[in-house]
């Protein structure tokens, strides 16, 4: 299946090398310097024009960046072509692809549910979220079996439903952990379980940028309620002690 892949970030690197021994991928990174790792990983550099003549096309940027994205490959993607968002927020993306590319332009929306530290060494057992969007059954079956081929396990969802959930656990998560950070919570030596546990989610929000942290909680719709909850919540408990 020849994949292209726009962004060759951290989890454009982690799909290139996961799903290089399936696929011939062509990999547009426009920052320099890059070639070198990009065929480390098994895919081959190549402008966008390229990448966009392939089967599927796979935009792996920023959020804030991705109309920017699909203003830029509208023109150069063929009738036939299957592009897979794979954003950590769902309902603006699916709304920019359908206002944005040619319908003869096929779409699926995906948010793969784990990252290069949690899918390091494999994909198997982890969870994408799908949002069927604008893609032929056949298609669609042939997709979903590759993907569960690699260990994946899908969960379909309406982008509404998918961006509901991730802002009461991925963006929760997340929101816990900036705090955390700017707290300055590190080891004691003499932690207990739970607060070993909670480090590990420092070492989860470190690794990602600060972009996608600010992005996912901008576009997503019910970011600000949940952080409300959250904040009303620490006030509830913080009162009951300091009776």
């Amino acid at each position: 299946m020849p994949l292209g892949i726009i962004g060759f970030g951290r989890l454009g690197a982690l799909l290139t090398r996961h799903l290089a021994a399936d696929c011939a991928i062509k990999v547009h990174e426009k920052r320099p310097g890059f070639a070198a790792s990009i065929k480390a990983a098994g895919g081959e550099p190549a402008s966008l024009a390229e990448v966009c003549r392939q089967d599927v096309v796979v935009p792996c940027v920023p959020i804030a960046g991705f109309e920017g994205v699909l203003r830029q490959v509208r023109g150069l993607l063929r009738p036939g072509t299957l592009v897979v968002d794979v954003c950590s927020v769902k309902e603006r993306p699916v709304r920019l692809m359908k206002a944005l590319l040619p319908r003869a332009v096929e779409i699926l929306a995906t948010h793969p549910n784990f990252g290069p530290d949690s899918a390091a060494e494999s994909l198997g057992g982890r969870q994408v979220a799908v949002c069927r969007v604008r893609i032929a059954p056949e298609r669609y079956r042939r997709v979903k079996a590759f993907l569960e081929r690699k260990g994946l396990e899908l969960v379909e969802m309406t982008p509404k439903e998918h961006d509901k959930r991730m802002a009461s656990s991925l963006l929760l998560t997340h929101f816990i952990g900036r705090a955390l950070v700017g707290f300055g919570a590190r080891p004691t030596g003499m932690d207990t379980e739970g607060f070993k546990r909670l480090l590990r989610i420092l070492q989860t929000v470190s690794n990602d940028s600060w972009q996608l942290f600010e992005d996912m909680n901008r576009y997503n719709a019910y970011a600000p309620a949940m952080r409300r909850r959250f904040q009303a919540s620490l006030r509830s408990v913080d009162r009951r002690v300091s009776r």
